[in-house]
């Protein structure tokens, strides 16, 4: 394993995830950690005051619940973890809200299921809310809803939870903020010769042979599925560091490019990643014909498609589906995710932007396909 991060993955990075755990959170298990928050949420301002975007994914809902019910250990039962979720997700929500306002900053509290991600339609959804929010200098600050889904709270974890949002903001890093330095080459508590790992490529499968398993007893995490969500970050050209989340100004000279904790470089550019991605991993639920003036836009100078280009709608697909693109001789010459189902595209095929709020009874985007969500066919 190399011995020096390359600085530039964190120092360039403009819009960041960062994901913190329970025991960091809520210190072990004895309550939320004022102190510590308030340092993280600081440091976000500092970040936001730069120009950057900010998320933060954090853990502590049901360990805040455990330590405000008297609990001394994690429940087994689902009703009691949902119900420990609910009583600490109160707390959670309104600590941040402090921090980031005593630091200048709005707060969103945005509860997600792995179900919201799964569902295109949701997850498109979801993105425009969270990109929103980023727009506005907000930083929202993301849970899982494990009050109200038995299956993330048995098998979820936050860590899963910080790369898919990485994936579903196009994030260029995820920082996951542990009680761990980084990734040892072995579990350093048992074994001596256990080397630190400062860098590696994120998805090398020799990075799953070193992580242990499940961590403290408060959370569901531990070094292995921080690997994996690294994995699944660098799915989308983001990189990861895995820090400790106590280290002085830990985010703060990340972006400075200073090299702490274990660096996951992603293997694939952000762009290369999403392209591939709609090329190869998605069904097309249908597809929209074109005239001859949208194609020479489309290969010509990247350009969104507008719905006043199209002549016809093939298929029955929703929004968030991937649709080809085809000029009149129906060759595809293009494909993306679709802003309107296939019954909204029969009506403005054809139609002006000004048209679409009277003929949907809503106006969402201008474009069929917007130029972020579209790749030509080679």
């Amino acid at each position: 394993m190399a011995q020096e991060n390359d600085s530039s993955a964190l120092r360039d990075a403009r819009r960041v995830v960062v994901k913190v755990g329970s025991s960091l959170v809520t210190n072990e298990g004895r309550g939320l950690d004022e102190a510590a928050i308030g340092e993280w949420c600081r440091q976000l301002a500092v970040l936001v005051g730069s120009g950057r975007e900010l998320i933060m994914v954090s853990s502590g809902a049901i360990a805040e619940g455990m330590k405000r019910l008297g609990w001394s250990s994690r429940p087994h039962e689902i009703h009691e973890l949902q119900a420990a979720a609910a009583v600490g997700q109160m707390g959670l929500a309104q600590m941040y809200e402090t921090k980031l306002r005593e630091n200048g900053l709005g707060s969103a509290q945005v509860l997600l299921t792995h179900a919201d991600l799964a569902d295109r339609e949701r997850y498109l959804n979801a993105r425009s809310t969270l990109l929103t929010l980023l727009k506005l200098g907000v930083v929202p600050v993301i849970n899982e809803n494990d009050t109200v889904v038995n299956d993330e709270i048995k098998f979820g974890d936050n860590d899963t939870l910080g790369a898919l949002v990485a994936n579903l903001v196009e994030a260029d890093a995820l920082v996951i903020l542990t009680d761990q330095k980084g990734l040892y080459t072995a579990d350093p508590r048992k074994d001596p010769a256990a080397e630190f790992v400062h860098l590696a490529q994120a998805g090398d499968p020799l990075l799953e042979a070193m992580a242990g398993g499940a961590g403290s007893s408060l959370g569901r995490g531990g070094m292995i599925t921080k690997i994996l969500a690294a994995k699944r970050a660098a799915g989308s050209g983001a990189s990861t560091v895995i820090a400790w989340g106590r280290e002085p100004d830990a985010l703060l000279r990340l972006s400075r490019g200073e090299a702490i904790g274990t660096l996951l470089v992603a293997p694939t550019q952000k762009t290369q990643a999403r392209k591939q991605w709609m090329v190869d991993h998605l069904q097309l639920r249908g597809s929209v014909t074109v005239d001859d003036g949208a194609v020479a836009k489309l290969r010509g100078d990247g350009s969104s498609l507008l719905p006043i280009g199209m002549t016809a709608v093939e298929g029955d697909f929703s929004r968030g589906d991937v649709i080809a693109i085809r000029d009149s001789a129906g060759v595809e010459i293009a494909r993306g995710l679709a802003n309107y189902a296939s019954s909204e595209a029969r009506l403005i095929c054809r139609k002006p932007s000004s048209a679409f709020e009277a003929l949907l009874g809503y106006l969402a985007e201008p474009e069929m396909v917007h130029r972020d969500n579209l790749v030509l066919s080679r």
